[in-house]
């Protein structure tokens, strides 16, 4: 199945059916069924069940309820006076060191993330001591177009094939990083120096590319094979916009191109969210509680995502990390809250709705049957401060523990920590990893 035959309308209500297939199990998926018992769980599509069991085999959940049936070789983990949920989907990161376009172009479709991922870099740790299980890395955003990014599951591994989501086509998974406003502004020869003439750049990128994309060009072409993909709905378009002008110029390029598009940041959509909402493209959403350092961030204000939320977006939020580190996406659900948006619609905005987004909601985002056992176990209510995130598991394996004492550090700081540390089970992985290979 080509990737556009899901990709394409995975806008808002659209979502729904639009399916994905990942790779094999990693090396160590657990065979033997866990069954978390006593548990708090919260399975984000339906209502929260109190003292109940979720039960994973194989990499999914294969059981969930109050009176679900534990197999007689489970391995019983006592969860009472524990909250379970989904793991974290993060829409908009930047771990793993990730860089994309350079300073000779404004517009680089061809480049690819995930040549540039480091795959044992220490904020991939951290990001799962935060209780992040998907993400979408992204190069930045200092051109208009600084190239495609990467969607990523956290898995344990040493590979960016081994981190990869998959279409059912085999084809590593990831959108198209767009940008406007003033980050692709600049002085270097070739970037535009207005806004006005952002757009007419990437207006004139795309016209160029259609006699490419209709066949009548025969050279192959990385960039304009990118920007065809883009415009056939086969990449979905990750725009970097904060002001509402900024905005209703990424909303009026996605008209006239056909792109499928998500709003990234939008930290002035709430000022135009009926716009938004009426041309059915959903909002990758930051909630900044100090938003210094950029002009264009001046109005930002907590109360945004639930502007969106009442006006019928769909809005996820993310954590741009390091501007927001991956390890404060709870906090973020909890000051979205305090702005007015819903308990309930902050926990799918963290969970269920970027997974809808991405067009992953068939295997994460939720706590279902036959869904990926990507879930996190925490010792109180999500959007407490006071609660710890005690477990992060990634398709059935235990991928961040904070009784172990190596691993604690990804949660709390200290050594090991920064980009030139990697942490035991790193190590521990590697050498089990070298010696099944001999």
């Amino acid at each position: 199945m080509k990737l556009g035959q899901f990709a394409r309308g995975c806008a808002l209500a659209a979502f729904a059916g639009c399916a994905l297939a990942t790779i094999p199990a990693p090396l160590f998926a657990q065979d033997r069924p866990v069954a978390f018992t006593g548990a708090t769980i919260m399975p984000i599509s339906g209502p929260a069940l109190d003292d109940a069991t979720i039960v994973i085999q194989n990499g999914i959940i294969t059981a969930i309820g109050k009176d679900a049936v534990i197999p007689e070789d489970a391995e019983i983990r006592d969860a009472q006076g524990k909250v379970i949920m989904p793991g974290i989907v993060d829409t908009h990161s930047h771990i793993g060191q990730v860089s994309g376009a350079d300073r000779s172009a404004p517009i680089q479709p061809e480049v690819r993330a995930m040549d540039s991922i480091n795959p044992r870099d220490s904020s991939i740790d951290k990001a799962r001591a935060g209780g992040v299980t998907t993400v979408n890395v992204m190069p930045g955003s200092g051109h208009l177009m600084s190239g495609q990014t990467f969607y990523m599951k956290l898995r344990e591994a040493d590979t960016i094939d081994a981190l990869a989501v998959r279409g059912e086509d085999g084809r590593m998974l990831g959108g198209m990083k767009m940008a406007n406003g003033t980050n692709p502004i600049g002085e270097t020869p070739g970037f535009p120096g207005t806004r006005a003439k952002s757009a007419a750049l990437v207006r004139q990128a795309f016209i160029g590319a259609q006699p490419y994309c209709d066949g009548r060009e025969e050279t192959r072409d990385l960039a304009k094979e990118a920007l065809c993909e883009v415009m056939a709905g086969e990449r979905l378009v990750h725009f970097h916009t904060h002001r509402a002008d900024d905005i209703m110029t990424a909303l009026r390029l996605r008209e006239e191109f056909g792109f499928d598009l998500l709003l990234q940041h939008g930290v002035e959509s709430g000022d135009v969210a009926a716009r938004i909402a009426a041309a059915g493209v959903p909002v990758s959403h930051i909630v900044l509680d100090s938003p210094g350092g950029k002009l264009e961030a001046m109005n930002s204000r907590i109360s945004s995502a639930a502007d969106l939320e009442r006006a019928g977006v769909l809005v996820s939020l993310h954590s741009d990390d390091p501007i927001i580190d991956s390890r404060m996406m709870l906090r973020q659900a909890g000051l979205a809250v305090r702005g007015g948006m819903s308990r309930e619609g902050a926990l799918r905005a963290l969970t269920l709705n970027g997974a809808m987004q991405l067009g992953m909601e068939d295997s994460i985002g939720s706590l279902e049957v036959g869904k990926d056992a990507d879930l996190i176990v925490l010792d109180g209510d999500p959007l407490s401060t006071f609660t710890l995130l005690q477990e992060t598991w990634v398709e059935g394996d235990l991928v961040f523990d904070r009784s172990d004492p190596e691993q604690a550090e990804f949660a709390t700081g200290g050594a090991g920590t920064t980009s030139q540390g990697r942490s035991m089970h790193h190590l521990e992985f590697e050498a089990a990893a070298m010696e099944s290979d001999q």
